[in-house]
């Protein structure tokens, strides 16, 4: 075959060759090529979500003026009734202002109280007072309606924190606290606090009883016993103020916080009203509380039972012809070869007596002419013995 027709040839094929692919004249216009398919995803393309509608939030309907929560209602009318009979207690110091050249009345310390009866005596703790007991500071209370009167120390029973003082040519028309017997109280119930913490006079603060029948370590070193706990706000200045049920009724006085920081940390007590009622009426009567004993000499401060390492109270004398005398009790001896050891209590009506603290408390529960089973160990015996008690001199 001639090279020219072999090249012909070649020609032919290249251009059948480009004829299916669509290829064309140059002089006329090239066809669109169409679009590829693409095959579909089994996986959904994922969707942009739509913003919700904003919603309208429905309207509040106000209440009425004198609309109220029935609790509400309650603390309202429990804080008119009793913020009356609440006072603040200031204690103060009389100074020489040397520029003045007078002497002045600085404030020292704050606490709370509440008006006992008619007679202008107010009830308040023994801490809150103390500078004033044992001398050197001043007295004012102010009462509700911010008029201000000097006070004088009645009587204080410092191993409960209470305080009885009383107004200097006080007003006739006080407002004494509501204070009832046999309260049945409930851990949960409703408490109400009136006081002035840090000094803001007639402050309300509310909670429930959190505990009953708390001890708690007294402003003298001695144990309160039966101690409210709540958990109403009780900050500085509160002390000495009433801690209220529901019904405007004293059910305790505020007396400490339980904090760290020494504000309110929601644990609070309060001297309950059942010790209350029984030592205010015998420091306005005599200045002191009652002392109810056995006819029997101990040391409060227990030396002996420390050194002997005694689980008890020691006897260390019999009064003559007392109650203790009549039924046997033996005394402590001081011998030439040392000491010989009387009876040590160790029991009072199945109440245990492990120091003095204990023995205090059980006696303080009882009044003149009560009758108690006392047990004593003697030597290596327990004996049992019933004896009466009696009012000490």
């Amino acid at each position: 075959m001639s090279p020219i027709l072999t090249e012909a040839v070649r020609r032919a094929v290249l251009l059948l060759a480009l004829l299916p692919l669509g290829c064309k004249d140059s002089d006329e216009e090239r066809a669109p090529e169409p679009e590829p398919v693409i095959p579909s995803s089994p996986v959904a393309a994922p969707t942009v979500p739509s913003s919700p509608a904003p919603v309208t939030p429905a309207p509040i309907a106000p209440l009425g003026p004198n609309a109220k929560t029935e609790d509400e209602r309650n603390s309202i009318s429990v804080f008119e009734s009793v913020a009356p009979a609440t006072v603040f207690v200031t204690n103060t110091r009389t100074m020489f202002d040397r520029f003045a050249r007078r002497a002045v009345e600085v404030p020292t310390g704050t606490g709370s109280g509440f008006i006992w009866d008619a007679a202008g005596h107010i009830v308040t703790n023994y801490h809150v007072v103390e500078g004033a007991v044992e001398g050197g500071q001043g007295l004012s209370v102010t009462l509700y309606d911010h008029r201000s009167f000097d006070a004088r120390p009645v009587g204080v029973d410092p191993r409960k924190d209470i305080a009885v003082i009383k107004l200097v040519d006080g007003p006739t028309d006080l407002h004494p606290i509501k204070v009832e017997r046999g309260l049945d109280l409930a851990v949960g119930q409703k408490t109400l606090a009136i006081g002035n913490p840090f000094g803001l006079d007639q402050t309300l603060t509310t909670g429930i009883v959190s505990a009953l029948g708390r001890s708690v370590p007294g402003a003298s070193g001695g144990t309160i016993r039966d101690m409210v706990q709540t958990d109403a706000a009780i900050n500085p200045g509160n002390s000495g103020g009433p801690l209220l049920d529901s019904s405007g009724r004293l059910i305790g006085m505020n007396t400490m916080i339980y904090s760290q920081s020494g504000s309110s940390a929601g644990i609070g007590f309060a001297v309950p009203v059942s010790a209350i009622m029984r030592t205010v009426p015998q420091l306005i009567r005599g200045g002191k509380p009652d002392q109810i004993g056995m006819g029997v000499v101990i040391d409060p401060e227990q030396r002996l039972e420390h050194n002997f390492r005694i689980r008890g109270v020691l006897v260390l004398r019999v009064s003559e012809n007392g109650p203790a005398a009549k039924v046997g009790l033996r005394e402590t001896v001081l011998t030439r070869t040392g000491v010989t050891l009387g009876d040590v209590i160790v029991g009072i009506d199945g109440d245990p007596i492990k120091d003095y603290d204990d023995l205090y408390n059980v006696l303080d529960r009882h009044r003149a002419g009560d009758k108690v089973k006392l047990i004593v160990q003697r030597e290596k015996a327990r004996v049992e013995v019933q004896i009466e008690l009696v009012l000490l001199p």
